[in-house]
């Protein structure tokens, strides 16, 4: 019983990587909204309609949690996207990019740390493969140089992928807060993107319909519904088979902008889809291939006799 909730878990926190791989292409339809304020866009709405659905169904008691939760909760969310715009205003994209995306990788090797659960080579080679296709994906094979003069971006982006993976994999120790609660941590992190927006940013909003929808797009998927399935997946579920499949949302997401006509298929979109895909099966081997155990045959009534 209890392996099957694990991996009812596992697949709900899978949907998450699944959401976030429209990041790419509802980003690319929300126009020249600057990151701040989307972000204070979609936290805004997706925390608001939790918050709604928490009155409507008596639930809003589960939002009572202690202060370490509160900062917690909030700081894991909005420091992640903090020092990600941060890192990206400051270096090239395509190297702050790639450390950015080591925080799957980080999920697989800080799990070790958790009580109960034990790191197996499988988990390495397979997070290390599917960051192998990322970085092909992000670089599109070509080589990379790191700047001396971006140094706070890539240290920002360094502190973006820590901020990530020690909230997903603390959010273990914290299995008895309630999913519900992410719905404070994304109001919270509203305001304070606003905060930001109104210190650094020049204010411009969707100019169409278009981009409005895309907006609450965003807002309703991977920046809305995708964390409160992480959530579940990551307290509940094989918190190292959802670090290695996380790779996949870059590579989905590619594969979306391809089919809208925001890209091209080539030969490394080609080999990095198979980097990732087989660091997502060998990481997933013992969920994907576990030999259900055979029951004990009874004994025959000669046999007791």
């Amino acid at each position: 019983m209890a392996d099957r909730q694990r991996l009812k878990a596992t697949l709900i926190g899978l949907t998450a990587v699944l959401m976030w791989a429209t990041l790419g292409l509802f980003g690319a339809g929300s126009g020249k909204v600057p990151p701040f304020l989307l972000n204070t866009l979609c936290f805004g709405f997706s925390g608001t309609m939790a918050l709604v659905w928490l009155v409507l169904t008596g639930k809003t008691r589960l939002l009572r949690q202690p202060l370490g939760v509160w900062a917690f909760g909030t700081f894991g969310l909005f420091g992640f996207h903090f020092f990600y715009f941060t890192a990206i205003r400051n270096a090239p994209p395509v190297e702050a990019n790639l450390i950015n995306y080591t925080w799957p990788l980080l999920i697989v090797l800080f799990s070790a740390l958790l009580p109960g659960e034990q790191l197996r080579l499988h988990h390495v080679i397979g997070a290390v493969l599917g960051l192998a296709g990322a970085v092909l994906l992000i670089t599109g094979g070509e080589g990379v140089g790191f700047s001396s003069g971006s140094m706070l971006g890539y240290g920002a982006a360094v502190a973006s992928c820590l901020f990530w993976s020690s909230y997903s994999v603390l959010s273990r120790r914290l299995g008895a807060v309630p999913t519900e609660a992410v719905a404070g941590f994304c109001l919270m992190t509203a305001i304070l993107s606003g905060v930001c927006h109104l210190a650094l940013e020049e204010t411009i909003l969707p100019a169409s319909s278009l981009e409005w929808a895309s907006v609450l797009a965003l807002a309703a998927f991977p920046v809305g519904l995708a964390f409160f399935t992480w959530d579940i997946g990551v307290k509940h579920g094989d918190i190292q088979v959802l670090g290695a499949a996380a790779y996949s949302a870059p590579l989905l997401s590619t594969l979306l902008l391809i089919a809208f006509g925001f890209g091209a298929l080539t030969p490394a979109v080609g080999i990095a889809c198979v980097a990732i895909t087989l660091g997502a099966v060998i990481a997933a081997k013992e969920m994907i291939f576990k030999r259900r155990q055979k029951a004990p045959v009874s004994a025959q009534p000669d046999e007791l006799l």
